[in-house]
C-alpha cells in the first residue's frame, strides 16, 4: 500500500457518509477512523466496515484514533486489546495512530468516559511506563491527546502542559493537540490557553484537533456537535504559529452534518494554517 505525506485538514470517516465517500472520492487530504469500530467483536463488526476502510484506505491516509486504550488506568494493559490495534494497523499502514492521556475505568469497570489524570511526578511515570509497553506492542509510535476536563485534583503537582511535556521527553511519544480541549479546559480551569500552548514542545506536536463545544451551567463541555467557536479559531491560530501547519482535523461526532458542510469547515482550518503560513514568510 502506497505511503504518502499527509498535510491538509482532513475528515472523520463516519458510518453516514461512507457510500458519499466511496462513489465521490471526494478532494479530501486524509480520513480519521475510530480504532475500535474496525477492530472486531471487541468494539467494532469489523465486516463491512473494514471493507469499506480498505477501500478508503486505498485512496486516502488514514489516521487511527482510539478510545479505549485507558493509558492512565491502574489497571494491567489489556494485550489482548493492543494485539487487534496492532494486527489493524497492519493492515490499514496508518499514518499515525493515537488514543487520550486520560483513564476511562478501573478494577475492570468501564466508566465509558475519557476521565482526566492527576498530574503528579508519580503518574507521570506511570503513564510513560505504560506509553512505552504499548509502544513496544504494537511495533510503532502514538501519539497522546490532551482531553477536555471539568475538574481538578487538589494533589496536582503541575500543569497539565508540564505533565504532557514530561512524558514526551521520556517517551518519545507524540502530541495530538486538541485545541478545542484547551479552550474548553482553560475556560473551565481558569488558565491561559496560549500559555499552554508555549509550554508543548514544538517537534512533538504530530497532528491537531478541532471541534464545537456546548454550553452548560457556565462550564464548556466538548460535544463534537457544533462548528468550531470563533475563540478556538483564535487560539488554532496561535497553535499553528508555534507549531506550523501540522495535519488538522475537523471533529464532528453527533448530530453529524452533509459532507459539504464538513469540507466547509475544514476548508475555513485550511484558511488559517495559510495565512498565519503567509503572514511569517
Amino acid at each position: 500500500m502506497q505511503k504518502r505525506a499527509v498535510s491538509g485538514v482532513g475528515l472523520g470517516l463516519r458510518s453516514v457518509h461512507y457510500d458519499h465517500v466511496l462513489s465521490r472520492r471526494p478532494a479530501v487530504p486524509w480520513f480519521e477512523v475510530i480504532s475500535e469500530n474496525f477492530m472486531g467483536p471487541r468494539g467494532g463488526s469489523g465486516g463491512r466496515p473494514l471493507e469499506v476502510l480498505a477501500k478508503v484506505r486505498r485512496e486516502y491516509p488514514v489516521a487511527l484514533h482510539g478510545v479505549s486504550l485507558s493509558i492512565g488506568s491502574t489497571d494491567p494493559l489489556d494485550f489482548d486489546y493492543l494485539k487487534k490495534l496492532e494486527s489493524l494497523a497492519s493492515v490499514i499502514e496508518p499514518w499515525i495512530v493515537t488514543d487520550h492521556l486520560c483513564w476511562t475505568g478501573a478494577h475492570g469497570k468501564n466508566l465509558h468516559d475519557l476521565l482526566p489524570l492527576p498530574y503528579t511526578e508519580e503518574a507521570a511515570r506511570h503513564v510513560a511506563g505504560r506509553i512505552e509497553k504499548v509502544q513496544d506492542a504494537i511495533g510503532r509510535s502514538i501519539a497522546i491527546e490532551n482531553v477536555s476536563s471539568y475538574l481538578s485534583y487538589k494533589h496536582d503537582e503541575m500543569a497539565e502542559w508540564e505533565f504532557i511535556a514530561r512524558i514526551v521527553k521520556t517517551t518519545g511519544c507524540g502530541v495530538l493537540l486538541d485545541v478545542n480541549n484547551i479552550h474548553v479546559s482553560a475556560i473551565n480551569h481558569g488558565f491561559d490557553g496560549e500559555e499552554y500552548l508555549a509550554g508543548i514542545p514544538v517537534a512533538a506536536v504530530r497532528q491537531m484537533h478541532l471541534a464545537g463545544y456546548s454550553e452548560e451551567n457556565g462550564f464548556l463541555i466538548d460535544t463534537h456537535d457544533h462548528p468550531v467557536s470563533d475563540p478556538v479559531w483564535k487560539l488554532y491560530a496561535a497553535a499553528v504559529r508555534r507549531f506550523g501547519a501540522v495535519p488538522t482535523l475537523i471533529e464532528w461526532d453527533e448530530h453529524i452534518p452533509s459532507f459539504a458542510r464538513l469540507q466547509k469547515e475544514a476548508a475555513k482550518a485550511k484558511e488559517v494554517q495559510d495565512g498565519v503560513c503567509a503572514a511569517a514568510v
